[in-house]
C-alpha cells in the first residue's frame, strides 16, 4: 500500500522553512568579526550548527524530489517528460547561482569571472544527480549505490597521491589547498573558483559528488515517508535510520574527518543522521501530537526559498558593498552604518552582530509573508 499523493506533512514545510531561515541567519550577521561560535562555520574538520544548514537544505531536496516525482509517476506521466522537467529545473538553480555570484553584472568582469561552483550550483548538481541515481533499480541497488560513491570519495581523498604533492591524500587533507579536490578545482576552474581563497573552493566539483549522496539520503527518506505506513511506524524508522547513520559518521570520522569544506563521507552520514532525527522529531511535534501554534514562522519561510535565497543574497551584496553613504567624509556601506548606528552602539559587539542578523532574517519574512497573503508561490 503506498500513500496517497495528497497527504502532506506539515514537518516537511516547518523542516523548509527552518533550514532556509537558519540560513539567513548565519549567513547575514552584522560583522563578520563578531559571531558567536554556533553561528559560524567549524575553522576546518568537525561541525557546528551552521555546518548542518546546507546538507539539511540538499537532505529536503531529496525528500520532496521524491515525494513529487512518485506522485506524478502515480497520475501516469510520462518518465521522459519528467526527466526533461529534473533537468530544467536543475540548469535553472545552476544559472540563478552564476545569476547571483556575478550580480550586479557590472563591471563586464564579474561575468566573465564569475565563480562557476557554489551553494546553488551545488544544489542544482546534487539535485540532477540523485534523481539519475535513484530513478531507476531497487532501494538494495540504490543503496550500495550510495555506499559505492562515498566510498570511492574517501579512496579519492585519501589513498590517492595528489598531482606537485609528496605522498598520498590522507597526509594533506589538513591542508585546503593540498587536497585532490583543490588541485582538480585549479586544474578545470582556475579563475573562477572561490574569491577568499583563489586556490581551492568549498563548493569545488569532486566534493560535489559526495553532496550528491546527501540528497540521496533524502530521496531515500522520502521514499520511507511516503511508503504508507503507519506514521508511528514511519516515525520510528526516522529515528533509528538517523541514529545508525549518526554513529556511523562519528566512528569514519575517526579517519575520514568530519569537514563540510572537504564534504566528507562521514559528514554526509552524520548530518545525513541528524537531518532524519530533526525531522522525525518535527513530525512528532506536528504531526502526532498537532501542536502546530509555532510554526507560521516557518511555513512562510518554507514556501519561497529560491525567492529568500536569491532576494537575501543580492540584498545583502547591495547594502554590504555597493550602497554607500557618506560618513564623516567617508562612503561607507550601508549595512555598517545601520549596524553601527542601530546596534553597536549600545549593545555588546557578538549581540549587536545577532541582533542584526535576527533583523535581518524578520525583514525577509514580512517580504515572504506578502507574497503567500497574496498566494504567490515561485517554484523552479
Amino acid at each position: 500500500m503506498t500513500a496517497t499523493p495528497r497527504e502532506r506533512l506539515l514537518a516537511l514545510d516547518v523542516f523548509r522553512g527552518a533550514t532556509v531561515a537558519g540560513m539567513l541567519l548565519v549567513n547575514n550577521p552584522g560583522s563578520w568579526s563578531h559571531i558567536y561560535p554556533p553561528l559560524a562555520h567549524a575553522a576546518w574538520n568537525g561541525w557546528t550548527p551552521t555546518d548542518l544548514i546546507f546538507p539539511f537544505f540538499l537532505f529536503i531536496v531529496g525528500i520532496t524530489t521524491h515525494l513529487s516525482l512518485s506522485g506524478r509517476r502515480a497520475r501516469g506521466d510520462d518518465e521522459t517528460a519528467i526527466m526533461k522537467q529534473v533537468l530544467r529545473r536543475g540548469f535553472l538553480i545552476i544559472l540563478f547561482g552564476w545569476g547571483l555570484a556575478s550580480f550586479p553584472w557590472w563591471p563586464l568582469d564579474r561575468i566573465a569571472n564569475v565563480r562557476l561552483v557554489g551553494v546553488l550550483v551545488r544544489i542544482g548538481l546534487a539535485y540532477i544527480g540523485a534523481y539519475f541515481l535513484t530513478r531507476r533499480g531497487s532501494l538494495k541497488a540504490q543503496v550500495l549505490t550510495l555506499v559505492a560513491l562515498l566510498y570511492g570519495y574517501w579512496f579519492a581523498m585519501t589513498l590517492l597521491p595528489v598531482p606537485g604533492q609528496v605522498g598520498i591524500g590522507a597526509n594533506l587533507l589538513d591542508d585546503p589547498s593540498r587536497s585532490i579536490a583543490a588541485w582538480l578545482d585549479r586544474l578545470l576552474l582556475d579563475g573562477h573558483l572561490w574569491r577568499t581563497s583563489r586556490t581551492w573552493d568549498p563548493e569545488g566539483l569532486l566534493s560535489t559528488v559526495p553532496a550528491i549522496g546527501t540528497a540521496m539520503c533524502g530521496v531515500f527518506a522520502g521514499r520511507w515517508i511516503g511508503s504508507g505506513r503507519p506514521l508511528a511506524e514511519r516515525l520510528n524508522g526516522l529515528f533509528a535510520a538517523g541514529a545508525i547513520a549518526m554513529m556511523l559518521g562519528l566512528m569514519w570520522h575517526w579517519s575520514f574527518p568530519i569537514n563540510k569544506s572537504l564534504w566528507t563521507s562521514s559528514y554526509v552520514l552524520f548530518t545525513g543522521g541528524v537531518a532524519c532525527m530533526s525531522l522525525a522529531t518535527i513530525m512528532w511535534v506536528t504531526d502526532v501530537h498537532k501542536v502546530t501554534g509555532w510554526t507560521g514562522f516557518f511555513v512562510t519561510y518554507g514556501l519561497n526559498p529560491m525567492v529568500a535565497f536569491l532576494g537575501s543574497g543580492a540584498m545583502a551584496r547591495v547594502i554590504g558593498s555597493l550602497w554607500k553613504v557618506d560618513v564623516d567624509g567617508k562612503a561607507t556601506a550601508v549595512q555598517t552604518v545601520v549596524y553601527q548606528s542601530l546596534y553597536a552602539s549600545w549593545l555588546p559587539s557578538r549581540l549587536a552582530s545577532f541582533a542584526f542578523a535576527v533583523t535581518f532574517v524578520l525583514f525577509w519574512y514580512l517580504v515572504l509573508l506578502v507574497l503567500q497573503k497574496r498566494g504567490i508561490v515561485y517554484k523552479v
